[in-house]
Parts: structure tokens; sequence; C-alpha cells
């Protein structure tokens, strides 16, 4: 496997680390805008192995379709892994397959509220540009995974392991994210920094959160999709390991694009733990407009207000080191085995401390980073493989959460868990099993 990998942000650097430990790949193109951040992943890359690296630096435009094929052409790349901002999707997407190369992603193409029922229809949705290539995909014989990090990828994952293995009959996927991550300044004082791109959390958050429901689809999955307003029903959820009970609210996520595509579900929803803080702040930003990506002119100068708000906060690359506590990505399925109830949250958790001892990354960075890799090595040794445009549910489960789970060097030596909950009471905690 030949990879070119664009992005040497948190998490293409951590993805480089992790892939370092492994031996699936011939060659791994770190591609940057910033030549010298692309050089500094691949030193730090190549510090964690003996002998030849297969990691080299290289400059390209992720907003140049042309200039991603071309440089792909040019190392014979295999796989374009895309590790950059959504915003930059499709031209990767396009220059991927225009270079023959198969593509992975961690986060989909943009959505646009509908113009006129935002908040009750969608308009066009998370993925739906990708998706409208799927036939591209296929006729030319590659492959497009899309969304395999840890929120889409590895809750993805999940619920395809509770619907082959789990359950029968499946009422909700319901992908619930949640931490205790506490960020303090030089005096050990609590301050306010998000643990990632505050643009993202914006577009994430704001947008008209999407729900499925199989009673509104008719058949039609299309169909079966809804909006709602932001931090629409808002849920006390009772997070394992330590990090206990968060508020979680709909938040417009992947998920909800993917699962009804492949697995059969009555409701698939996805809510996050972002507690009052964070809601009081992004509802505040978005009465004042200083959440539009539109620019405006401020003495002479254009800039975009949101540009403009991730700019002034901490930058999510410094405060690792601040920063303490776990954060949690599972899905709660809920349904029914052998005739019976049942309710099962499955889930992974990362430690900061850990994340930053280890690969220098923050825990949801490391998080993200660590699917996408166990998912290329399934495909380099052909475990998985298919061709169109997918999502991480249309695979199988089982061989990703083993690969996950074994001990290195085996495996990633990183283990999932699932909790049986009271189907009576699901957002509570209870025994955790691990498989």
């Amino acid at each position: 496997m030949r990879v070119l990998m664009i992005g040497a942000g948190g998490v293409g650097d951590a993805a480089a680390k992790i892939a370092a430990e492994r031996d699936f790949h011939e060659l791994w193109v770190v591609a940057d805008h910033d030549p010298e951040r692309a050089e500094a992943t691949v030193a730090a890359a190549t510090a964690r192995r003996e002998g030849p690296s297969p990691f080299v630096a290289a400059r390209v435009d992720a907003s140049d379709s042309a200039a991603v094929t071309a440089l792909a052409l040019e190392h014979g790349a295999t796989h374009v892994f895309n590790a950059v901002d959504p915003r930059f999707v499709m031209p990767i997407y396009d220059g991927a397959l225009a270079a023959g190369a198969d593509y992975l992603d961690m986060a989909m193409s943009l959505s646009t509220p509908h113009p006129e029922r935002p908040h009750e229809l969608p308009g066009t949705k998370l993925g739906d540009r990708q998706l409208a290539k799927a036939g591209e995909w296929e006729a030319a014989g590659r492959l497009a995974l899309l969304g395999i990090g840890v929120e889409p990828g590895l809750s993805d994952v999940f619920a395809g392991y509770a619907a082959d293995e789990l359950f029968d009959d499946i009422d909700e996927l319901g992908t619930r994210d949640g931490a205790n991550l506490v960020v303090r300044d030089e005096d050990g004082n609590e301050v306010f920094a998000p643990g990632f791109s505050m643009w993202t959390i914006i577009e994430e958050c704001l947008n008209p959160p999407v729900v499925w429901e199989r009673e509104r689809a008719g058949g039609d999955v299309e169909a079966g999709f809804a909006t709602m307003p932001p931090f629409a029903e808002p849920e006390i959820f009772d997070f394992p390991e330590g990090i206990g009970p968060v508020e979680c609210v709909h938040v417009e996520h992947e998920e909800v694009l993917l699962m009804p595509r492949w697995l059969d579900a009555g409701r698939v929803t996805f809510k996050y733990g972002l507690g009052e803080q964070m809601i009081a702040m992004l509802r505040m930003l978005h009465e004042l407009g200083s959440d539009s990506t539109e620019p405006v002119d401020v003495k002479g100068v254009r800039v975009s207000p949101r540009d403009v708000v991730a700019a002034v906060l901490p930058d999510p690359g410094t405060i690792g080191p601040r920063m303490t506590g776990r954060t949690c990505a599972g899905v709660l399925v809920t349904g029914t085995k052998d005739g019976a109830p049942r309710a099962v949250y499955l889930y992974h958790v990362a430690d900061n401390e850990a994340s930053m001892r280890d690969y220098d990354a923050r825990a949801v960075v490391w998080q993200t980073a660590l699917n996408p890799v166990v998912a290329r090595e399934l495909l380099a040794t052909g475990v998985w493989s298919g061709t169109g445009a997918k999502g991480p549910e249309a695979f199988d489960a089982r061989p990703f959460l083993e690969l996950l789970a074994a001990p290195a060097p085996q495996g990633y030596g990183s283990p999932w868990a699932m909790e049986e909950r009271d189907p009576a009471a699901p957002n509570r905690s209870a025994a955790t099993a691990r498989p």
C-alpha cells in the first residue's frame, strides 16, 4: 500500500505516528500546504521505528484537485487519505478518483440548510456530493471509504457489530459522545478552550441536526431524513469509566447520514455532550452572527466572523499538556434479542494523559487518527475490500474490532467495551463487559 496523506495537522500527525508502528505500507507521503509541518510529522514518525523509513514529505494545495491528482500519480499512491478540514473534501475526493487511487476520509462533504424549512427538512446533507458520485467510483473499480475516523468511523463499526451479532431487531442506533476533559491555565485555573477546531464545532453544532426514522422513510432511505433546531431534545447520558453524567443534545453528524444506508434500524440519532457553557456560547455566537462564514468588511479588510472566533481562542494544538480527563465515543443500541428487550452501549475511551505521553496527541485527536489506520491495514491485507462510495458499516465489523483491541504487535492494543443497560432506562450506566 502506498499512502498519500493530505494534512499534517493534529490528526494527520498522530495517524503517521500510529502507522509508523505497523508494516502494511511501503510508502507514506505526508503532504501539507506548509512543507515544514509535513517535514516535522515525517521526522516524528520516522523516529518511532528502526530501519528505512517509508515516510516522505511533500507540499500540496488541498483546494486544487489537479494538484492532488498530480501528487498521487507522482508517488504512485494507491490510497489517498484525507486528513484536513472538511471544506477540502471534494477537491481531494475528485483528485483521488482522477489518479485512480482509493480514498479515505474522516468527515464528509459539508451540508447546506434547507432554504425555507431548515428545522424540518434537510437541504444538501453531509456527504450528498460524495455519494452522488458513487457510481463513478464503482465504474472505476475504486473504493471511497467515507467517515472512518472515530465519529463517524468507529461508531459506525459498533453499529454494524450490534446489527450483526447483538440484536435481532434494532429500535434505535444512537451515537453518544461525552467527555470530562478539563483545560487549566498556568495557575491551575480551569479555562475555556475547545478540544478541537472551533470552526468545526460551530459547523457541527449550529447547523440543523438530522435524524432518520424508518416510519418516515416508508422504504425510501432519502425520505427518512428530517431536521430539527440546534440543541434539540436534551438528555442526561451516563458515560462509563469515570466520566459520568453529561447533558447531550442533537448535533448534525455523519453517522445519521451513513447508518440507514447499510443497517436496518427504526431510528438513527447523534447526540453530543456539549455542556451548558458551550451551548450558551454557541447560542450567543449565532445571535451575534459570529458563526457566519461569509466575509465582512472590517476597516477595509474582508474577514469571516467564524475565522475570527477560531483565531482568538486558544489553538487546540497547544492545549494538550494542560488538559486532563477522558473522552468517550460510543453507540447506544436499543431493540430486541430472542424476543426480549435489550439495550447495549458499545464504546471506546481515550485518556488524554496516555495519548499525550505516547503520541504527543490530545485524546480526541489520537482517537480520531487511530481508526483510519486500522481500516487501511484491513484494506491492505484484503480483509476489507469493495468498490464505490461506502461507509464503515458496509464492511464486516468483527475483524476491525479484533484488530483494534488485540495486544501489540499483533493488533493496536486499544480495547473497546460494551455495557448491558436496562432497556427501561438505557441512559443510565450499568456493569461493563469487555469482549
